[in-house]
Order: C-alpha cells, then sequence, then structure tokens
C-alpha cells in the first residue's frame, strides 16, 4: 500500500513549522516524512532533500525512538538503499500535518476544540525535541527511591525495557518526577559500552539493554553501531572499529549495551 493512496502529500507545505509551548518541531524533520512517504526510500528522500543519507538515517531513528511508537518502518540493502514506508501512526501524523497546514491561521483556536488532533500533535511536540546527545527515548517513570543524596528513578521505554537513572534530589523535585511521568531520557554514544550478547555474563552497570545490530556506520577511527531495541527504538554505540571487530558485530548480530545510571540525563517537557 503506498502513502499517496491515503493522503495527498501536495497539501502539505515544505515550509510547516510549529512552536508549542516552547517545544519547537524541526520543520526538516516534518519534510522528511512527508518525502519518505512520497520516494518509499530513505536515500531517496534524503537525495529530493539535500541530506545525506547518514543524516536522514539519524533524523529516521530519533523520530522514532521520541515518538514512542515507529513512524517509519525501513530495510536496508537491496539497489537504492532499501525501502521504506510509514507506519499506521506515521501516516495518521502526515495526514494531520495536512489539517494542521490548511488550519494554520486559527490553530490555537481549533486546536482546543479538535480533540481529532490531540495524539499526532503530541507526537508533533515529541519529535521536535532538539539534543545533541545522539540517544534521545521517551519513557515514564515506574519508580522513585530516594537516598540520602540522589534518587534512583526507574523508566519504561516504548520497547518495553527498563532503564534506571541516578539522578540528585534536587532533580527529583525540580522536574517533579514521580510515577507516571512522562520523561525523556538522554544518552550520549560515547557513554555506551557494547558486548556481545551473552546471556550469562555478570556486569557492574545497572542498565543492561540487548538487541539487534540493525546498522553499522564505519568511520577511520571510530565506528557507530545502531542497535535495534524492538519496537522502533534504536539506541548508538560509538566504538573502535577495532573493537566491533574483535567482538565480530555485523548488521543481524546479538549484542547488548551497557549504561550506568549515572550517565543517563533526564528531562521534561
Amino acid at each position: 500500500m503506498t502513502v499517496q493512496s491515503t493522503i495527498s502529500v501536495g497539501n502539505i507545505s515544505p515550509s510547516l513549522s510549529l512552536d508549542f509551548n516552547g517545544s519547537k518541531v524541526s520543520a526538516r524533520r516534518l519534510e522528511l516524512l512527508v518525502a519518505i512517504s512520497r520516494e518509499n526510500s530513505i536515500n531517496g528522500a534524503a537525495k529530493s532533500l539535500g541530506m545525506t543519507y547518514k543524516g536522514a538515517w539519524e533524523a529516521v531513528e530519533a523520530m522514532n525512538n521520541l515518538a514512542g511508537v515507529p513512524l517509519v518502518t525501513a530495510h536496508q540493502g537491496g539497489r537504492g538503499g532499501g525501502g521504506a514506508e510509514l507506519t499506521a501512526a506515521g501516516l495518521r501524523l502526515v495526514e494531520e500535518m495536512g489539517r494542521i497546514a490548511a488550519l494554520q491561521a486559527q490553530f490555537f483556536s481549533v486546536l482546543e476544540k479538535d480533540t481529532g488532533l490531540g495524539n499526532s500533535f503530541e507526537l508533533l511536540k515529541r519529535i521536535g525535541v532538539n539534543t545533541s546527545a545522539r540517544n534521545a527515548f521517551r519513557g515514564v517513570v515506574e519508580n522513585v527511591q530516594r537516598g540520602a543524596v540522589n534518587a534512583e528513578v526507574t523508566l519504561r521505554l516504548a520497547s518495553g525495557e527498563i532503564l534506571h537513572a541516578m539522578v540528585t534530589l534536587e532533580s527529583v523535585r525540580s522536574l517533579d518526577l514521580l510515577p507516571g511521568k512522562a520523561v525523556f531520557a538522554l544518552i550520549d554514544a560515547s557513554w555506551v559500552i557494547l558486548t556481545t550478547a551473552d546471556e550469562n555474563a555478570r556486569v557492574s552497570a545497572r542498565n543492561r539493554l540487548c538487541g539487534t545490530v540493525s546498522r553499522i556506520e564505519c568511520g577511520s577511527v571510530n565506528t557507530e553501531v545502531l542497535l535495534d531495541l524492538g519496537n522502533g527504538v534504536t539506541l548508538a554505540a560509538i566504538i573502535t572499529d577495532e573493537s566491533r571487530k574483535m567482538l565480530g558485530l555485523v548488521v543481524g548480530s546479538r549484542a547488548c549495551v551497557l549504561i550506568k545510571s549515572s550517565h543517563i540525563i533526564l528531562g521534561v517537557d
């Protein structure tokens, strides 16, 4: 099924951008979604927008992680670098972007009355988060364990994975961290330790997440490895190319990442 049969991408204005309560939605990310719906390919979408293939992939991964549900599904390989398509949530989002563009002049008054825009507008706020950290995830606080100085915050990601973050008590108060609170977690790719998927391994790191290697970007010194955690959530790790070879990692390999709880930064909208 093609996107064209479901929506009219010609109704989407490339210049569409929104700023809602300080949450800036990148117009470039909106353009990329529309281009993917038109080209059915991340490579084709990137070329049509003058983006690099790597930059487009990173934008897709960021949107999938921040949305909490996959917006784009893609597979690599084959002529043209593989194919891609919007999920039902992605299709719905792009369709409603057209509605938002048409109603832009009266947007705020319409938003209050048209509850049909609610879910997709929330997704727009999520994927518009700008950060220098390679990994940004949406989650919900499940527990806050307070200590004398710090607190361990447990949150569940859209993939179902659990993350434990160590923050100060002042951060708990200022961010109003309570069970049920929606938060985002930032993790620098250089802080992530990559290992083989040894189920019997015993480690001191508080967080251990396992998945399948979905993409490898090799550089002259360092290599970026993308791990698919499920449900459209991916995590990036930066390691040396020598380490990648030593671990025998290729696309499709099972692997795990180790993350110290103190290396996770929490934020709220």
